[in-house]
């Protein structure tokens, strides 16, 4: 079947292993977005033909109308240009691959048009919650996993005869370039031994949040809204192969678990297809290939940040925004040179801590909660 996608965050990793699949499956690519990688977002323009294209920097949007005054495919920019993407009538599926908290309200504004959701974006769930979930019954729109982990969980409840059947979800982490070491081994560790990571290729904000595991973290809330399952039911296992992408486990102690090598385009197509299953571009795993697969405990003494998103949706309210807002600046800091490695946890923390825990919240105290965090990271350096 014929989709029409407004794919948002187009020029990162995920959005054009997006585009990989698009092509391959003769999708139409009705909108495509960007922060400010022009001469990128102007070849997919000239091979998938949008029919509006935003970018979020305003200099960049002009730069880009002028590079592409030949074609017919309009330019708009910022939010609100986002917005319209997001919206747009043209599409029936938004892949929201854009980072960080400025996915949050295209996605909510796309629920409302009622298009289908294939959704990358983790700060959409980690931060908006209920006000997402809750929108999505309200609007009768199905929110398709993009992630690998999620996907798994998704794939592996496709046999389920109710929710009621799942004891738990076992969510799993590769554990990142430094599992192993020590709190101390990671007191000076830089951002290019952060940016190493041993199975995946990804953003280097995400590839940051792999290695201190807050990426983990952020799946963990993500898990708990995407399924409505009770913290205490989920769980988060290390497997250093990225093999096995995550499972679940039934009442009657049967375990169900996705595997497949470790490329994205296997979970974007699925989101993509879903229900159906179409030849893939990804080559087959070879169990005796591997030849044995390992799994171990998180070790959360190092690894904190995963602490800090526990203890965030288990406070509820505006903590996980804030945990959320505070990781983006601190991990900008970082790449910078300006904090330690190890400074990352503890500021989240700090900014988590100073949240509202009202359960009764909206779009605009989300927003103010992740201000707030991220002045305060910012703070601290200053």
């Amino acid at each position: 079947m014929t989709k029409n996608i407004s794919l948002l965050g187009s020029t990162g990793s995920i959005g054009t292993q997006s585009l990989d699949v698009a092509r391959l499956q003769g999708y139409n690519i009705k909108c495509l977005t960007a922060n400010s990688r022009v001469d990128v977002i102007e070849q997919q323009i000239r091979e998938f033909k949008p029919e509006l294209v935003c970018m979020m920097n305003e200099d960049s949007a002009k730069e880009l109308k002028s590079k592409i005054a030949d074609t017919d495919t309009k330019v708009v920019c910022g939010m609100d240009g986002l917005i319209e993407c997001a919206t747009y009538d043209g599409a029936d599926t938004v892949l929201n691959s854009v980072v960080g908290m400025v996915g949050l309200q295209p996605t909510l504004e796309a629920i409302k048009a009622k298009k289908t959701i294939a959704l990358a974006n983790k700060e959409t769930l980690v931060a908006g919650g209920h006000l997402v979930t809750n929108l999505a019954k309200k609007n009768g729109v199905s929110i398709l996993p993009v992630d690998s982990e999620h996907s798994a969980i998704f794939q592996a409840m496709q046999g389920s005869p109710n929710k009621e059947a799942i004891k738990k979800i076992i969510l799993t982490a590769s554990g990142g370039p430094f599992f192993g070491k020590t709190l101390s081994e990671l007191e000076n560790v830089t951002p290019a031994d952060a940016l190493k990571h041993p199975n995946w290729d990804m953003g280097a904000k995400i590839t940051i949040d792999s290695a201190t595991m807050m990426n983990k973290g952020l799946e963990f809330i993500e898990a708990k809204w995407l399924f409505d399952m009770p913290n205490d039911d989920i769980e988060i296992v290390v497997h250093r192969e990225s093999v096995v992408h995550s499972a679940i486990v039934y009442r009657d102690n049967s375990m169900i678990a996705q595997l497949g090598v470790p490329d994205m385009r296997i979970p974007i197509q699925y989101a993509l297809t879903y229900p159906e299953r179409v030849e893939s571009p990804v080559g087959e795993l070879s169990l005796a290939d591997y030849g044995k697969l390992t799994f171990f405990e998180p070790d959360y003494d190092t690894f904190k940040c995963i602490n800090v998103c526990k203890d965030a949706i288990e406070k509820g309210g505006l903590h996980p925004a804030a945990a959320n807002g505070a990781n983006e600046e601190s991990v900008k800091l970082f790449l910078a040179g300006k904090i330690k490695f190890t400074d990352i946890a503890y500021l989240n923390n700090e900014a988590m801590l100073r949240a509202d825990s009202k359960s009764d919240f909206t779009l605009d105290d989300v927003l103010e909660a992740d201000r707030k965090a991220r002045d305060y990271v910012l703070e601290c350096v200053d």
